[in-house]
């Protein structure tokens, strides 16, 4: 088993029709044919080892590497336009499965309104990554979100529950596009998607904004229940601290957060407010599930690179 830089080129001028383009696929750089008013753009890795298996199918290496970036767009309330991969393989690769993770990584950008339109190829000892960038459009009138613009008397709110993501989620991820805009229309000043555990990304919107946030409720999937009978871990433990569930988390106004859970209703029946926005510093979580008592993070679990 092996595969050829030079023959992989061949498939791909023949397997990929890049929308948007205005030269083609092939050449050094990708020239969009689309003006973008106000570009978004961000980078994401995936590791074999690290975020996939080597038993993973390709389709679902693919989808994972190329939705970790798009995540990121949507945080970002942008609407993406396109992406890039840098893939990283070594000889003993088989070509039929790096044509596989390249075609997802095209599908998962076509099915969010953009397109695979250029990359590199390596070839080298160890394990097989893929490195996405993603480019997107904030739109002319859109306000910037930022971690570092949560502010006191906000509301801490949610896109959906959290936890047990291992269970089959983190190779699905699906980024919270119409959600992001949403929010952002509703006045959100700092949002992000929750990769690394839900209790450590907050603690970064905090440390950026310089408040306190205080989690009175933590929305709990059924997948950390599964979790919890496997590991004799708490559901909530699973919540707060598994990752890769890539919902969105942000602050709102107090005064927008009625319309925020009336239009809920209807168009994300999944979110949850969280708690809320003070002065002062660190994350506040619940003790225990069904407990009142908040407790201060203290900086163990989640996931950090390197730790």
């Amino acid at each position: 088993m092996s595969w050829n830089e030079d023959s992989l080129h061949r498939w791909l001028q023949r397997a990929l029709a890049p929308r948007g383009l205005a030269a083609g696929i092939g050449n050094d750089a990708a020239v969009l044919r689309a003006r973008i008013e106000r570009p978004v753009v961000c980078a994401d890795q995936a590791l074999e080892g690290v975020h996939f298996e080597s038993s993973a199918r390709a389709a679902l290496v693919g989808r994972k590497a190329c939705a970790r970036a798009l995540s990121d767009l949507a945080a970002s309330a942008a609407a993406p336009r396109a992406v890039l991969l840098t893939l990283r393989a070594p000889r003993s690769e088989s070509e039929q499965r790096l044509r596989g993770l390249i075609r997802a990584v095209d599908a998962e950008a076509r099915r969010h309104g953009a397109s695979l339109v250029g990359g590199d190829l390596a070839c080298g000892p160890g394990p097989l990554s893929l490195s996405v960038s993603a480019l997107g459009d904030l739109g002319p009138r859109a306000r910037p979100v930022s971690r570092a613009r949560a502010r006191a008397g906000q509301v801490l709110v949610a896109t959906g529950p959290f936890g047990g993501s291992l269970l089959g989620r983190h190779l699905r991820i699906e980024p919270r596009f119409a959600a992001g805009r949403w929010l952002a229309e509703l006045g959100a000043t700092a949002m992000m998607d929750v990769s690394d555990g839900l209790a450590l990304d907050l603690s970064r919107i905090a440390r950026a904004s310089g408040v306190a946030l205080f989690v009175g409720h933590a929305p709990i999937h059924r997948d950390a229940r599964r979790r919890a009978r496997q590991t004799g871990r708490s559901a909530l433990s699973h919540a707060l601290f598994d990752g890769e569930d890539h919902e969105l988390v942000a602050t709102l106004p107090a005064a927008s957060v009625a319309r925020a859970v009336r239009q809920a209703r209807t168009r994300f029946p999944a979110f949850t407010v969280l708690g809320n926005v003070r002065r002062g510093e660190g994350v506040w979580l619940p003790r225990a599930e069904d407990s009142d008592e908040l407790v201060r993070y203290d900086g163990r679990g989640g996931w950090i690179h390197g730790a």
